[in-house]
């Protein structure tokens, strides 16, 4: 499994930016509540946050069926990295724009980008490395659950925080 782990990764993060991309779009495309949860429904930082999660998620629950079973840490090893990969959204966001004033669109596409990519390079690092003992997976999936269902219920009922609100519309979760 060592040898072809950077090609499952470097797959998940394609599959990431791929479904990153197409969840940013989809609900404002559709209109379709059925798309809410795991989709941006505003340009928010916290809807930024959540189309990084589910495709991570989703990839890292396909992993695991094809090859993940056998990999004794890999729910720790993937909570570890959807969570970097989930939070450095604001911290990349928030720090560019406290550095530089308002970051251009580019920006805002590189810095997904990056967080997916540093993400999967650190899954790759911790796998390879085997440095990981802990191996109560079942506590990295809780986590994992409990973070999808904040995204899902943050969606429909944002409280009224900057990461909430879309800065275009000034308006918090659904529009």
């Amino acid at each position: 499994m060592k040898s072809s782990l950077s090609l499952w990764q470097f797959a998940g993060f394609v599959f990431t930016s791929l479904f990153g991309t197409l969840f940013h779009f989809l609900y404002e495309w559709t209109k379709s509540v059925a798309f809410a949860p795991f989709c941006a429904v505003n340009e928010s930082t916290w809807e930024h946050m959540k189309i990084i999660f589910f495709p991570m998620l989703i990839f890292a629950v396909i992993e695991y069926f094809v090859w993940g079973k056998n990999e004794p840490c890999f729910w720790w090893i993937k909570c570890i990295g959807i969570v970097i990969g989930t939070l450095l959204v604001p911290i990349l966001f928030y720090t560019y724009n406290g550095a530089f004033g308002k970051s251009p669109d580019f920006v805002n596409v590189l810095i997904f980008f990056i967080s997916a990519g540093l993400a999967y390079w650190i899954e790759t690092w911790l796998f390879k490395a085997d440095v990981l003992l802990y191996k109560a997976s079942f506590i990295a999936v809780l986590i994992l659950s409990i973070w999808g269902v904040a995204f899902v219920y943050f969606t429909f009922a944002p409280l009224t925080l900057p990461i909430f609100q879309d800065p275009v519309t000034l308006r918090y979760g659904l529009k």
